[in-house]
Protein backbone atom coordinates (compact mmCIF):
# COMPACT_ATOMS: atom_id res chain seq x y z
CA UNK A 1 0.00 0.00 0.00
CA UNK A 2 1.57 3.19 -1.38
CA UNK A 3 0.79 7.22 -0.16
CA UNK A 4 -0.37 7.27 -4.22
CA UNK A 5 -3.17 5.27 -4.18
CA UNK A 6 -6.12 7.77 -3.63
CA UNK A 7 -4.43 10.62 -5.41
CA UNK A 8 -7.05 12.40 -2.84
CA UNK A 9 -7.53 15.81 -5.03
CA UNK A 10 -8.72 17.70 -1.58
CA UNK A 11 -12.27 18.90 -0.53
CA UNK A 12 -12.79 21.69 -2.97
CA UNK A 13 -11.84 19.26 -6.05
CA UNK A 14 -14.35 19.75 -8.72
CA UNK A 15 -13.46 15.97 -9.52
CA UNK A 16 -15.99 15.08 -6.20
CA UNK A 17 -19.14 16.78 -7.80
CA UNK A 18 -21.15 14.86 -9.66
CA UNK A 19 -22.80 17.31 -11.75
CA UNK A 20 -18.84 18.64 -13.05
CA UNK A 21 -17.38 15.10 -13.32
CA UNK A 22 -19.84 14.93 -16.07
CA UNK A 23 -19.52 18.65 -17.25
CA UNK A 24 -15.22 17.31 -17.59
CA UNK A 25 -16.86 14.48 -19.47
CA UNK A 26 -18.96 16.20 -22.15
CA UNK A 27 -16.33 18.52 -22.62
CA UNK A 28 -13.75 15.98 -23.24
CA UNK A 29 -15.91 14.60 -25.75
CA UNK A 30 -17.07 17.87 -27.36
CA UNK A 31 -13.42 18.27 -28.01
CA UNK A 32 -12.96 14.46 -29.33
CA UNK A 33 -15.71 14.29 -31.59
CA UNK A 34 -17.83 16.92 -33.42
CA UNK A 35 -21.46 17.83 -31.42
CA UNK A 36 -21.98 20.64 -32.46
CA UNK A 37 -25.45 20.74 -33.05
CA UNK A 38 -26.09 18.42 -30.10
CA UNK A 39 -24.39 21.14 -27.75
CA UNK A 40 -26.16 23.88 -29.89
CA UNK A 41 -30.04 22.71 -29.28
CA UNK A 42 -29.55 22.08 -25.89
CA UNK A 43 -26.67 24.83 -24.79
CA UNK A 44 -28.87 26.04 -21.85
CA UNK A 45 -29.07 22.71 -20.49
CA UNK A 46 -26.41 21.81 -17.40
CA UNK A 47 -24.10 18.98 -18.12
CA UNK A 48 -26.28 16.62 -16.52
CA UNK A 49 -29.34 17.74 -18.23
CA UNK A 50 -28.02 17.40 -21.98
CA UNK A 51 -27.05 14.00 -20.73
CA UNK A 52 -30.55 13.02 -19.71
CA UNK A 53 -31.85 14.63 -21.97
CA UNK A 54 -30.45 13.02 -25.11
CA UNK A 55 -30.37 9.28 -23.92
CA UNK A 56 -32.92 7.23 -25.78
CA UNK A 57 -36.01 5.91 -23.26
CA UNK A 58 -37.44 4.01 -25.86
CA UNK A 59 -39.55 1.22 -23.98
CA UNK A 60 -38.28 2.31 -20.41
CA UNK A 61 -40.58 3.30 -18.10
CA UNK A 62 -39.44 5.30 -15.29
CA UNK A 63 -40.82 5.64 -11.21
CA UNK A 64 -39.46 8.03 -9.73
CA UNK A 65 -39.42 8.81 -5.69
CA UNK A 66 -39.99 5.31 -4.00
CA UNK A 67 -39.27 5.07 -0.09
CA UNK A 68 -36.86 2.64 0.82
CA UNK A 69 -35.83 4.78 4.42
CA UNK A 70 -37.38 7.46 5.88
CA UNK A 71 -35.66 10.66 6.02
CA UNK A 72 -35.19 13.34 2.51
CA UNK A 73 -32.02 10.92 1.19
CA UNK A 74 -34.45 7.65 1.76
CA UNK A 75 -35.71 7.33 -1.84
CA UNK A 76 -34.98 5.49 -5.36
CA UNK A 77 -35.94 5.38 -8.79
CA UNK A 78 -37.07 2.73 -10.62
CA UNK A 79 -35.95 2.39 -14.74
CA UNK A 80 -37.53 -0.96 -16.22
CA UNK A 81 -38.31 -2.27 -19.87
CA UNK A 82 -41.87 -2.42 -20.78
CA UNK A 83 -41.09 -5.81 -21.83
CA UNK A 84 -39.72 -7.17 -18.14
CA UNK A 85 -41.56 -10.19 -17.21
CA UNK A 86 -40.78 -11.33 -13.80
CA UNK A 87 -37.32 -13.23 -15.15
CA UNK A 88 -35.73 -10.01 -15.74
CA UNK A 89 -32.10 -9.36 -14.26
CA UNK A 90 -31.82 -6.33 -11.55
CA UNK A 91 -29.15 -3.77 -11.23
CA UNK A 92 -28.53 -1.55 -8.16
CA UNK A 93 -26.78 1.31 -9.64
CA UNK A 94 -24.86 3.51 -6.42
CA UNK A 95 -23.03 6.74 -7.55
CA UNK A 96 -20.33 8.50 -6.71
CA UNK A 97 -19.61 12.27 -5.46
CA UNK A 98 -16.95 11.88 -2.89
CA UNK A 99 -19.25 10.46 -0.06
CA UNK A 100 -20.51 14.35 0.54
CA UNK A 101 -22.57 14.89 -3.22
CA UNK A 102 -24.57 13.54 -5.62
CA UNK A 103 -28.65 12.49 -6.25
CA UNK A 104 -30.06 10.30 -7.99
CA UNK A 105 -31.82 12.56 -10.90
CA UNK A 106 -28.31 13.19 -12.11
CA UNK A 107 -27.91 9.50 -13.00
CA UNK A 108 -31.23 9.23 -14.97
CA UNK A 109 -29.06 8.64 -18.34
CA UNK A 110 -27.76 5.55 -16.52
CA UNK A 111 -31.12 4.06 -15.24
CA UNK A 112 -32.18 4.81 -18.88
CA UNK A 113 -29.05 3.04 -20.79
CA UNK A 114 -29.05 -0.04 -18.67
CA UNK A 115 -32.48 -0.70 -18.94
CA UNK A 116 -33.16 -0.10 -22.40
CA UNK A 117 -30.24 -3.23 -22.04
CA UNK A 118 -33.05 -5.42 -20.65
CA UNK A 119 -32.14 -4.37 -16.69
CA UNK A 120 -34.49 -3.46 -13.97
CA UNK A 121 -32.17 -0.84 -13.08
CA UNK A 122 -32.73 0.86 -9.24
CA UNK A 123 -30.82 4.16 -8.10
CA UNK A 124 -31.06 4.90 -5.01
CA UNK A 125 -30.05 8.14 -2.71
CA UNK A 126 -28.14 7.64 0.46
CA UNK A 127 -27.00 10.13 3.46
CA UNK A 128 -23.80 11.98 2.42
CA UNK A 129 -20.99 13.86 4.54
CA UNK A 130 -21.29 15.92 6.84
CA UNK A 131 -24.97 14.98 7.57
CA UNK A 132 -23.58 11.37 7.96
CA UNK A 133 -19.80 9.83 8.34
CA UNK A 134 -18.52 6.08 7.54
CA UNK A 135 -20.44 3.63 7.94
CA UNK A 136 -23.84 5.20 7.82
CA UNK A 137 -23.71 5.07 4.18
CA UNK A 138 -23.18 1.83 3.70
CA UNK A 139 -25.82 0.86 6.33
CA UNK A 140 -28.16 3.22 3.71
CA UNK A 141 -27.33 1.26 0.50
CA UNK A 142 -27.50 -1.89 2.49
CA UNK A 143 -31.03 -0.97 3.30
CA UNK A 144 -31.38 0.39 -0.39
CA UNK A 145 -30.39 -3.16 -1.60
CA UNK A 146 -32.53 -5.51 0.62
CA UNK A 147 -35.62 -3.19 -0.58
CA UNK A 148 -34.81 -3.54 -3.82
CA UNK A 149 -34.80 -7.11 -3.31
CA UNK A 150 -37.97 -7.15 -1.48
CA UNK A 151 -39.75 -4.92 -4.84
CA UNK A 152 -37.63 -6.36 -7.58
CA UNK A 153 -40.68 -8.48 -8.72
CA UNK A 154 -42.91 -5.98 -8.73
CA UNK A 155 -41.46 -3.76 -11.48
CA UNK A 156 -40.63 -7.40 -13.47
CA UNK A 157 -37.11 -7.44 -11.92
CA UNK A 158 -35.99 -11.06 -10.78
CA UNK A 159 -34.43 -10.58 -7.24
CA UNK A 160 -32.52 -13.87 -7.77
CA UNK A 161 -30.66 -12.14 -10.62
CA UNK A 162 -29.18 -9.09 -8.21
CA UNK A 163 -26.12 -7.11 -9.38
CA UNK A 164 -24.79 -4.13 -8.04
CA UNK A 165 -22.82 -1.80 -10.39
CA UNK A 166 -20.83 1.54 -8.69
CA UNK A 167 -18.84 4.31 -10.04
CA UNK A 168 -16.30 6.08 -8.06
CA UNK A 169 -17.70 6.64 -4.23
CA UNK A 170 -20.41 4.44 -5.19
CA UNK A 171 -18.19 1.45 -6.70
CA UNK A 172 -16.43 1.78 -3.19
CA UNK A 173 -20.00 1.04 -1.85
CA UNK A 174 -20.64 -1.38 -4.20
CA UNK A 175 -17.25 -3.65 -3.08
CA UNK A 176 -17.67 -2.95 0.55
CA UNK A 177 -21.28 -4.35 0.14
CA UNK A 178 -19.98 -7.20 -1.25
CA UNK A 179 -16.60 -8.42 0.02
CA UNK A 180 -17.47 -7.22 3.75
CA UNK A 181 -20.53 -9.39 4.25
CA UNK A 182 -21.51 -7.86 8.24
CA UNK A 183 -23.47 -5.15 6.07
CA UNK A 184 -25.82 -6.96 4.12
CA UNK A 185 -25.97 -9.37 6.97
CA UNK A 186 -27.64 -6.32 8.87
CA UNK A 187 -31.05 -6.23 6.91
CA UNK A 188 -31.17 -10.23 6.11
CA UNK A 189 -28.77 -11.00 3.23
CA UNK A 190 -25.49 -12.98 2.21
CA UNK A 191 -23.77 -11.69 -0.87
CA UNK A 192 -21.81 -14.84 -1.23
CA UNK A 193 -25.83 -15.86 -1.55
CA UNK A 194 -27.34 -12.78 -3.11
CA UNK A 195 -25.68 -11.20 -5.66
CA UNK A 196 -25.23 -12.76 -8.52
CA UNK A 197 -22.08 -9.93 -9.22
CA UNK A 198 -20.57 -6.40 -8.95
CA UNK A 199 -19.38 -4.11 -11.16
CA UNK A 200 -17.06 -1.26 -9.98
CA UNK A 201 -16.25 1.54 -12.03
CA UNK A 202 -12.89 4.01 -11.02
CA UNK A 203 -13.22 2.68 -7.88
CA UNK A 204 -11.15 3.45 -4.62
CA UNK A 205 -10.71 -0.43 -2.95
CA UNK A 206 -7.28 0.44 -0.97
CA UNK A 207 -6.45 4.27 -0.52
CA UNK A 208 -5.04 4.56 2.93
CA UNK A 209 -3.18 7.23 3.82
CA UNK A 210 -5.72 9.95 3.54
CA UNK A 211 -4.88 13.21 2.74
CA UNK A 212 -7.45 15.58 2.96
CA UNK A 213 -9.34 17.18 6.13
CA UNK A 214 -12.58 15.98 4.53
CA UNK A 215 -11.88 11.87 4.25
CA UNK A 216 -9.92 12.12 7.59
CA UNK A 217 -12.98 13.47 8.74
CA UNK A 218 -15.44 10.99 6.91
CA UNK A 219 -13.37 7.92 7.25
CA UNK A 220 -13.02 8.29 10.91
CA UNK A 221 -9.53 7.82 13.51
CA UNK A 222 -6.72 6.85 12.01
CA UNK A 223 -6.32 3.20 13.97
CA UNK A 224 -9.60 2.29 12.47
CA UNK A 225 -9.50 3.61 8.94
CA UNK A 226 -7.94 -0.13 7.80
CA UNK A 227 -11.40 -1.39 8.01
CA UNK A 228 -12.88 0.82 5.94
CA UNK A 229 -10.91 -0.72 2.77
CA UNK A 230 -12.62 -3.01 0.96
CA UNK A 231 -8.88 -5.07 -0.18
CA UNK A 232 -8.68 -5.77 3.72
CA UNK A 233 -12.12 -8.12 3.55
CA UNK A 234 -10.78 -9.79 0.15
CA UNK A 235 -11.31 -14.16 1.16
CA UNK A 236 -12.06 -15.35 -2.51
CA UNK A 237 -16.16 -15.69 -1.12
CA UNK A 238 -17.07 -12.71 -2.52
CA UNK A 239 -19.76 -12.42 -6.07
CA UNK A 240 -17.88 -12.49 -9.36
CA UNK A 241 -16.57 -8.52 -9.80
CA UNK A 242 -15.42 -6.84 -13.13
CA UNK A 243 -13.44 -3.97 -12.45
CA UNK A 244 -12.90 -1.27 -15.04
CA UNK A 245 -10.49 1.81 -14.60
CA UNK A 246 -8.75 3.91 -17.10
CA UNK A 247 -4.94 4.63 -17.26
CA UNK A 248 -5.45 8.09 -17.50
CA UNK A 249 -7.63 8.64 -14.64
CA UNK A 250 -5.98 11.00 -12.30
CA UNK A 251 -8.78 10.87 -9.31
CA UNK A 252 -8.56 7.61 -8.50
CA UNK A 253 -5.15 5.88 -9.06
CA UNK A 254 -6.03 2.64 -11.46
CA UNK A 255 -3.90 0.65 -8.85
CA UNK A 256 -6.77 0.77 -6.43
CA UNK A 257 -8.28 -1.91 -9.27
CA UNK A 258 -5.05 -3.78 -10.25
CA UNK A 259 -4.63 -4.37 -6.69
CA UNK A 260 -8.11 -5.35 -5.94
CA UNK A 261 -8.07 -8.02 -8.49
CA UNK A 262 -4.40 -9.46 -8.03
CA UNK A 263 -6.30 -9.82 -4.08
CA UNK A 264 -9.18 -11.48 -5.21
CA UNK A 265 -7.44 -14.09 -7.99
CA UNK A 266 -4.93 -14.85 -5.22
CA UNK A 267 -7.05 -16.40 -2.81
CA UNK A 268 -9.36 -18.01 -5.47
CA UNK A 269 -11.94 -15.56 -6.29
CA UNK A 270 -13.82 -14.59 -9.51
CA UNK A 271 -13.07 -11.18 -11.06
CA UNK A 272 -12.70 -9.51 -14.55
CA UNK A 273 -10.91 -6.59 -15.42
CA UNK A 274 -10.26 -3.85 -18.04
CA UNK A 275 -7.94 -1.22 -18.38
CA UNK A 276 -9.31 1.25 -20.93
CA UNK A 277 -7.34 4.02 -22.31
CA UNK A 278 -8.12 7.85 -23.37
CA UNK A 279 -10.68 8.30 -21.37
CA UNK A 280 -10.74 10.06 -17.42
CA UNK A 281 -12.21 9.52 -14.10
CA UNK A 282 -15.55 11.30 -15.47
CA UNK A 283 -15.35 10.07 -19.02
CA UNK A 284 -15.51 6.04 -17.71
CA UNK A 285 -19.17 6.97 -16.46
CA UNK A 286 -20.18 9.80 -19.04
CA UNK A 287 -19.43 7.55 -22.33
CA UNK A 288 -22.45 5.33 -20.79
CA UNK A 289 -24.44 7.87 -22.08
CA UNK A 290 -25.57 7.38 -25.75
CA UNK A 291 -24.15 10.02 -27.78
CA UNK A 292 -20.62 9.46 -26.30
CA UNK A 293 -20.40 5.79 -26.53
CA UNK A 294 -19.04 4.89 -29.54
CA UNK A 295 -15.63 6.31 -27.43
CA UNK A 296 -15.71 3.12 -25.37
CA UNK A 297 -17.61 -0.30 -25.20
CA UNK A 298 -18.09 0.24 -20.89
CA UNK A 299 -21.45 -0.21 -21.29
CA UNK A 300 -21.06 -3.11 -23.44
CA UNK A 301 -18.45 -4.56 -21.48
CA UNK A 302 -20.78 -3.69 -18.12
CA UNK A 303 -23.66 -5.96 -20.05
CA UNK A 304 -21.79 -8.54 -20.96
CA UNK A 305 -20.22 -9.15 -17.57
CA UNK A 306 -23.97 -9.29 -16.13
CA UNK A 307 -25.13 -11.57 -18.77
CA UNK A 308 -21.67 -13.88 -17.97
CA UNK A 309 -23.48 -14.72 -14.87
CA UNK A 310 -26.78 -15.54 -15.57
CA UNK A 311 -28.90 -18.59 -16.47
CA UNK A 312 -28.99 -17.90 -19.54
CA UNK A 313 -26.39 -15.84 -20.18
CA UNK A 314 -24.87 -16.91 -23.60
CA UNK A 315 -28.10 -16.52 -25.24
CA UNK A 316 -29.33 -13.27 -23.65
CA UNK A 317 -25.20 -12.02 -25.15
CA UNK A 318 -26.25 -12.69 -28.74
CA UNK A 319 -29.75 -11.16 -28.44
CA UNK A 320 -27.80 -7.70 -27.00
CA UNK A 321 -25.18 -8.02 -30.24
Amino acid sequence: MTAETWQDPGPQSGAKAPRTILRRAFAFARRSVSLASLVGSLAACSTVGVLNTVEPRFGVVTTRDLIYQPGPRGGLDVYRPRQANGSTPVVVFLYGGGWDQGAKSDYAFIGDALASKGFVTFIPDYRLYPDVRWPAFLEDNAKAVRWVHDHAAEFGGDPSKLFLVGHSAGAYNAAMLSLDRRWLAAVGLDPRRDLRGVVGLAGPYDFLPLRSDELKAIFGPLETRPATQPINYVDGQGPPMFLATDNHDTVVDPGNTTRLADKIRAHGGAVETKTYSGLSHALLLGVVAAPLRFLAPVLKDMTSFIDSHLDDGAAKAQARS
